[in-house]
């Protein structure tokens, strides 16, 4: 893994992070963000959003980078990248994070009640890895 592609990855997270973060903030999402650092802030929670998204798009070059091919398996693999941070972001880690205990939000109500958390992953990852494919100079395949 070369430190440019790492960058890629950065640079697809944080693109991607904007983005969903613009939705977060628009449904009031940002402040449970920040209660996962103990503030209430939609600032703090706009910042620990992008950090997270940062380090998500760099493990997303180190994990799938090598596969993506073109534009078409980077979107591919971000989309799939992107369910695999829903389930671990709010479904399992920022409930453990607020102190609600583990598993709390494995169940259809919860998983219902996230689904535009999921829209919001799905974008987040959509963008991600077609940025890290163009930035890469992958064919539009």
């Amino acid at each position: 893994m070369s430190a440019q592609n790492l960058k890629y990855g950065v640079y697809g997270g944080l693109a991607g992070g904007v983005v969903f973060g613009v939705m977060m903030g628009m449904m009031g999402m940002l402040p449970m963000v920040g209660q996962t650092v103990g503030s209430s802030s939609s600032v703090v929670g706009f910042i620990v959003h992008m950090a997270n998204s940062a380090i998500i798009g760099a493990a997303f070059a180190v994990v799938f980078g090598g596969l993506v091919a073109g534009l078409g398996s980077g979107v591919g693999y971000g989309l799939g990248y992107g369910v695999i941070w829903w389930l671990l972001g709010p479904l399992t880690l920022m409930p453990l994070f607020m102190g609600m205990g583990f598993g709390i939000n494995w169940n259809v109500a919860a998983m219902t009640a996230a689904m535009p958390s999921l829209v919001g992953h799905l974008i987040y990852g959509a963008i991600l890895g077609s940025l890290y494919a163009r930035l890469r100079g992958a064919p539009a395949t």
